[in-house]
C-alpha cells in the first residue's frame, strides 16, 4: 500500500509539494514552483503509480476525493469524450490525468485507491502531508525537496493528537472509514 498527498503553498500559483509513501519501504517527494492543490495531488498520486511497476497490485491511498475520482471515476469517460467533460468542457489538468492513465494502463498489475480521511491521524498520511509540505518550502526557498528514503526515519506528530506526541505505527483500520474506487 503507498499513501500519497500534495500540498499548495498558496492556492493557486504557489509553490507545491507532492510525496509518496510506500507502507513497507521507500518514500518520495518533490515540487515545482507553482501550482494548485489540485495539481499537487495529481502529481502525488502519478508518481507513486510510475515508481511502483509491476503486476503485483496497488493500492494508493489519498486523502483527495479529486485525485482518487479523477484516475478511477471520471477518467474513463473523459477518454471516449475525447478528454472532454461531461458538459463538454476540456478536462482540467489534461496533461497530468493522461499522465496517470499511461502509467496505470501500462502496469500489469491492477491499481486501486481507497479515500482516508487527512489530517486526522493517519500514520502514512500523516508522512506523506509532512514531505509534501516540506518538499513544497524546500521548492520556494530554492532548495531540493528533502531526501527521505525510509518513513521510519520520520517522526511525524500531529495537532489534533495529545501534546505534539509521535503518531504510532497504525493498528489495522475499520474498513467504514475508507471509500473504495
Amino acid at each position: 500500500m503507498v499513501s500519497t498527498d500534495g500540498s499548495c503553498l498558496r492556492n493557486p500559483g504557489g509553490a507545491i509539494g507532492w510525496a509518496w509513501v510506500n507502507h513497507e519501504g521507500e518514500s518520495k517527494s518533490g515540487g515545482e514552483s507553482s501550482g494548485t492543490n489540485q495539481i499537487a495531488e495529481l502529481r502525488a498520486l502519478l508518481e507513486a503509480v510510475k515508481a511502483h511497476p509491476g503486476d503485483e497490485p496497488l493500492m494508493i491511498e489519498s486523502d483527495s476525493q479529486y485525485a482518487i475520482k479523477c484516475a478511477s471515476e471520471w477518467l474513463p469517460g473523459w477518454k471516449r469524450k475525447g478528454w472532454k467533460t461531461a458538459g463538454g468542457a476540456p478536462v482540467k489538468n489534461l496533461e497530468l490525468v493522461q499522465a496517470i492513465d499511461k502509467a496505470i494502463t501500462g502496469r500489469t498489475g491492477p491499481v486501486r485507491f481507497r479515500w482516508v480521511r487527512g489530517h486526522v491521524g493517519n500514520h502514512y498520511n500523516e508522512i506523506a502531508d509532512q514531505l509534501a509540505g516540506e518538499a513544497a518550502r524546500a521548492v520556494k526557498a530554492g532548495k531540493p525537496a528533502p531526501a527521505v528514503s525510509s518513513p521510519a526515519a520520520l517522526v511525524v506528530t500531529a495537532p489534533a493528537l495529545a501534546a505534539k506526541s509521535p503518531i504510532a505505527a497504525p493498528a489495522a483500520e475499520p474498513d467504514d472509514e475508507f471509500t473504495l474506487f
